[in-house]
């Protein structure tokens, strides 16, 4: 695939991409006629995982680590599940919190004719 068809694909810009590659999050891509980017499915997998880890709010120097563990291969299995573990745990944590916010939304929602518009008034400056 080339580098615009992966953008599309990933809803990914190109420049990402590129920065993706640059700072070693995603293999180097090989190169097609003209020195243009060609995405095997190996490359997909990448950046499908990085775009996924991203989305989770994973910090990029997090995951340039955990990538550079992968290439190191055997013997840094149990590093690579600490990391894994750790930003589990964090992912864990801001979900509760977004859980909380929700409730308070849901719970404004439910009562915004009664009991929140009643204390919206005393909040008023």
């Amino acid at each position: 695939m080339t580098i615009a068809e992966v953008s599309r694909h990933y809803e990914l810009s190109i420049d990402t991409l590129r920065y993706y590659e640059r700072v070693g999050l995603i293999p180097p891509v090989r190169r097609g006629k003209g020195g243009m980017r060609d995405y095997s499915d190996k490359d997909m997998e990448w950046v499908g995982f990085i775009k996924c880890m991203r989305i989770a709010n994973i910090p990029i120097e997090v995951l340039i680590d955990y990538v550079k563990l992968v290439k190191e291969g055997q013997g840094t299995q149990e590093s690579r599940k600490t990391l894994l573990k750790e930003q589990r745990d964090r992912l864990a944590e801001r979900i509760a919190n977004l859980q909380e916010i929700l409730e308070k939304l849901d719970y404004k929602i439910a009562n915004y004719g009664t009991a929140v518009l009643t204390v919206e008034k005393k909040l008023l400056w």
